[in-house]
């Protein structure tokens, strides 16, 4: 009999959308330091490296190869993420479509990648119309990005109910991954009499047909649970031959039958959650497809194979990671990530209020959308197709296909804009971690605040005071906060945007750049009409009028401002709707004419004669340039600083030097004066076209020498890491410089010296493919020298190739 055992390793790989509800981008996330956000960090330490995996000889630790793990999984990317990587982390995103091709060679022509629910909605607790949009915004984005259909779709928490597994059927989907709790009962088809089941009972070994109320029905497959369990939280990625024979291990050497053992995990355990995890599962993988009594397999190719001759029945409203069910995203159950003395009596009020909003917007929605659409939920539906592409022709050609004729542009993107926040805001992060103060939980209830201004600007309707009443009954843990209203009012409003303030960010920033029409605004766009800009010394002024508009909804206005600069933070902006050009032309003479005879004070009275009393500061800056133009205040005063302290170095080194080989303690402040100068010279060796390796042995010496530290080592290891990978693919280019390579050698004593650990994956894989083109190269094209400084080089970035 042909081998029947199949194994499939399914990771779903997913982070919250973490974007500005208005700007549409990911603000600075200080906790992800030394990365500018949590995308970015979780991207580098799993998404990025299962792309490009090591499998490595455990004899000699030498690299056999390097694979695309998601070629030989079952996988699924939420598509938010893959939004945010197509745009942040191309190269990422690229290997992830392509992987999904290779699969579907390896597989019989079924890709590996599944679809998901657009942003990861909790489907039980949602309404129809929700369900439905959800999962059809999951289809489009996947369509969109994997050019084919999907086979199957990931359920969020794998929450699931009767209603949402007809939808995903009546949408085409063919197969989903449930846990094994959440199997009912199983009988063979054919049977009578079903067989009560739970998770230590369900085979899972199966898949199973669900029949479903309307007629129609769909695969499904419950997952082992003890080796997911084992894999992401016991240790089983310590040894990739262990993951794999643990794998093995679930096989019924007494049934014949065809058997998948299969486990789901949460993608990031591979990376993120376990550092080089990624390099266990490669080696599982590998250890798996050598052998000729198992086969890797994914569930489309499996399903093919064997369709079910089972059926089974689900435990309603039922989840992977809520022991009650989906009580996780609606109340205080007691699921929650182990903070002491916190409650989650929020969640109820929260999801109540939610709720509330949710139902109220439907009201506008259909009073409204009627008025603009021939069909306004199906309008909804496949307004995806606007959002995965804004551009002008594309959202004209929607309008035509689903809008009113002549009808307002704005208004009806304004008001699918409002519905794509109120499924937004039911981002089940939201209610998962433990406190209403959380960065999730900000984030959903900022995405309501969204929804609620965008009715305003269509309704006379006002929403806000009932919804706040509403939200004030979610007790925050945090006596800061006290209760939803605190975080709303402490949290959500700074962020709270409208074209108005857009404008004023505008005015403020072209103060600062050297080509004002080229700077980001994110999801708005700036036209200026006039600009004209007048420096001073350290003093300046720019007076413009502008246009401003939204890339989203196309709303747009009209300002004319005027901004001066007078050093440092000290700013001072005004902004109008309706001056008229006559005036605006006079108020320009003048307060040019006052700038450029030092009458500053007459200029800002002129500025509030125009514009009036309301005034506008550094400080109306959106988070990201408020930071970077900060920091750019800051370096410059840091750079007075450092010129300071540079010469009270240059001047009392011999001091210090006498006080140090005389074992006399060294005074703190000579300490702190030099620590801060070493640690700014120690930054500029890594450069972003050579390393200073002479530099950074000098300041190895005297660090060690007068026992300072390094203050950021995060930020040095970064920096190094990035600085040996350019340079190694300079090696790469001039393979006759050994030179070049001698001195790249020097670097990594330094380094182990300071005990610092910088980042050499790619350095890694980029080792490697050199070693591999080595290989082609003819007899003595390479020379010895340079073949050993190469092999040292393998030593210190941990490499060892096969031969």
């Amino acid at each position: 009999m042909a081998n029947q055992k199949y194994i499939c390793i399914h990771g779903h790989f997913y982070q919250p959308p973490r974007e500005n509800a208005w700007l549409e981008v990911i603000e600075i996330q200080d906790s992800a330091h030394p990365f500018h956000d949590w995308n970015e960090r979780v991207s580098a330490e799993c998404y990025a490296p299962n792309t490009a995996s090591r499998i490595l000889d455990n004899a000699e630790g030498a690299i056999k190869n390097i694979t695309n793990n998601y070629e030989r999984i079952s996988f699924n990317f939420g598509p938010t993420l893959l939004s945010w990587m197509e745009h942040n982390d191309k190269e990422t995103y690229q290997a992830i479509l392509e992987a999904d091709q290779l699969s579907m060679n390896r597989f019989g022509g079924h890709g590996s990648a599944m679809a998901q629910v657009f942003n990861h909605m909790i489907l039980p607790l949602a309404n129809r119309r929700d369900k439905e949009t959800q999962v059809i915004w999951g289809i489009r984005d996947f369509e969109y990005r994997f050019k084919r259909k999907p086979e199957g779709m990931w359920l969020a928490e794998t929450a699931v109910d009767t209603e949402s597994l007809e939808v995903l059927a009546e949408q085409g989907i063919v197969f989903t991954v449930l846990a094994p709790r959440q199997a009912r009962s199983v009988r063979r088809l054919g049977e009578e009499h079903w067989h009560h089941v739970n998770d230590q009972t369900v085979d899972t070994r199966k898949a199973y047909w669900c029949n479903l109320p309307s007629g129609k029905r769909i695969a499904l497959f419950f997952y082992d649970g003890d080796v997911s369990q084992g894999v992401a939280f016991n240790g089983l990625l310590f040894d990739g031959k262990r993951f794999a024979e643990r794998l093995m291990e679930g096989f019924d050497a007494n049934d014949e039958s065809p058997q998948l053992v299969h486990i789901a995990t949460d993608g990031e355990t591979y990376g993120h959650h376990h550092r080089k995890g990624d390099m266990a599962l490669a080696f599982c993988l590998e250890y798996i497809d050598e052998r000729s009594d198992v086969n890797l397999t994914n569930y489309g190719q499996f399903l093919e194979l064997f369709p079910p001759d089972h059926e089974v029945q689900i435990n309603e409203n039922s989840s992977w990671s809520c022991v009650h069910g989906v009580e996780r995203w609606r109340s205080n159950c007691g699921c929650n990530s182990g903070k002491p003395g916190y409650t989650q009596t929020w969640r109820g009020p929260l999801r109540d209020a939610l709720d509330w909003l949710r139902d109220s917007l439907i009201e506008i929605f259909e009073v409204e959308g009627k008025k603009l659409f021939e069909d306004p939920w199906a309008a909804r539906n496949e307004y995806i197709r606007v959002i995965l592409k804004r551009n002008d022709a594309n959202v004209r050609t929607f309008l035509d296909e689903f809008a009113v004729i002549d009808v307002d542009v704005n208004k009806a993107l304004r008001l699918l804009e409002m519905q794509r926040h109120a499924m937004l805001m039911y981002t089940s992060c939201g209610w998962f971690f433990d406190e209403l103060s959380g960065i999730e939980t900000v984030q959903v209830i900022q995405y309501a605040c969204r929804a609620v201004q965008l009715s305003k600007q269509l309704t006379d309707r006002v929403l806000e005071g009932e919804f706040l009443n509403r939200l004030e009954k979610a007790p925050s843990n945090d006596p800061v906060y006290k209760d939803g209203v605190g975080v709303y009012k402490k949290l959500v409003i700074p962020s709270k945007t409208n074209l108005s303030r857009v404008g004023m960010h505008y005015a403020v920033s072209s103060i600062f750049e050297e080509e004002p029409e080229n700077l980001p605004l994110f999801n708005y766009q700036a036209t200026n009409e006039f600009f004209v800009k007048k420096e001073a010394g350290e003093q300046k002024l720019v007076i413009g009028i502008t246009r401003v508009r939204s890339l989203v909804t196309r709303s747009e206005k009209r300002f004319a401002f005027a901004v001066i600069y007078l050093g440092k933070h000290d700013l001072i902006g005004n902004l109008s709707l309706n001056i008229e050009l006559d005036k605006f032309s006079g108020m320009q003479f003048r307060m040019i004419d006052a700038f450029e005879d030092g009458r500053l004070s007459d200029v800002i009275t002129i500025m509030q004669t125009y514009f009036g009393p309301e005034k506008y500061s550094i400080w109306y800056l959106f988070k990201e340039e408020k930071r970077k133009i900060l920091d750019m205040i800051a370096r410059q005063g840091l750079q007075d600083l450092e010129m300071s302290l540079r010469r009270t170095y240059n001047r009392d080194y011999p001091l210090v030097n006498a006080l140090s080989n005389n074992d006399i303690p060294i005074p703190n402040a000579y300490k702190t004066t030099f620590e801060y100068i070493l640690n700014a010279d120690l930054i500029k060796c890594f450069g972003p076209d050579r390393i200073n390796i002479k530099t950074l042995e000098r300041l190895a010496t005297e660090m060690k020498r007068w026992s300072l530290r390094i203050e950021d080592p995060k930020s040095v290891e970064r920096y190094a890491g990035e600085s040996i990978y350019h340079e190694l693919r300079r090696v790469a280019a001039e393979r006759d410089n050994v030179k070049r390579l001698l001195r790249l050698n020097r670097l990594f004593p330094i380094l182990e010296g300071f005990k610092l650990e910088p980042d050499v994956y790619r350095s890694q894989n980029l080792y490697f493919e050199i070693s591999l083109e080595n290989r082609d190269k003819q007899p003595g094209e390479l020379s010895k020298e340079w073949l050993d400084q190469f092999l040292v080089l393998g030593d210190n970035l941990g490499v060892k190739v096969e031969a």
